[in-house]
């Protein structure tokens, strides 16, 4: 999993837990939010990340592993999933139920559509169909840099 956080922000990353891993999510919770993009570049992800963490924080509510995924709706927008372990009060929630195979890619975020298409041809090199991909960007810029890497996690469901 992740190790404890040494920047008081994003704990560092550990993508062996991930990499190439299958998943099962049984009515698996999320907080959702909705992200403005231009041409898929996030707006006031930041911002939309702060005001959810602190919903969670009001409520007493965690979030496990410090999942938050990228779910692209279009070029115009995407939905930001924070996983909790309860019903937030004032927001707006989602379940996700389904198998999935998880990949972590490292690089810079302008990748993401080149690892999508990895992603998708290594779901069809296992003889599956990938028909949802969701992006875990785990880590935020600032610690990226400090951590020296910037990881990124595809679910693709199967």
């Amino acid at each position: 999993m992740n190790a404890p956080t040494e920047t008081s922000c994003c704990p560092r990353f550990n993508p062996e837990y991930w990499d190439g891993k299958e998943i099962n999510w049984s009515n698996k919770l999320f907080v959702k939010d909705q992200v403005k993009c231009l041409l898929h570049i996030p707006l006031n992800f930041s911002k939309v990340v702060v005001r959810n963490m602190k919903k969670l924080e009001d409520s007493g509510t965690k979030n496990p592993d410090y999942i938050m995924l990228s779910d692209e709706m279009s070029a115009w927008k995407s939905n930001l999933l924070i996983a909790v372990d309860k019903e937030v009060p004032g927001a707006q929630t989602e379940k996700i139920s389904g198998k999935f195979i998880s990949k972590a890619f490292e690089g810079h975020y302008s990748n993401a559509g080149k690892w999508a298409r990895e992603m998708k041809q290594f779901i069809n090199g296992k003889g599956l169909n990938a028909n949802k991909l969701y992006f875990w960007y785990t880590t935020c810029p600032k610690c990226a840099k400090a951590y020296g890497k910037n990881y990124t996690v595809i679910f693709a469901q199967v």
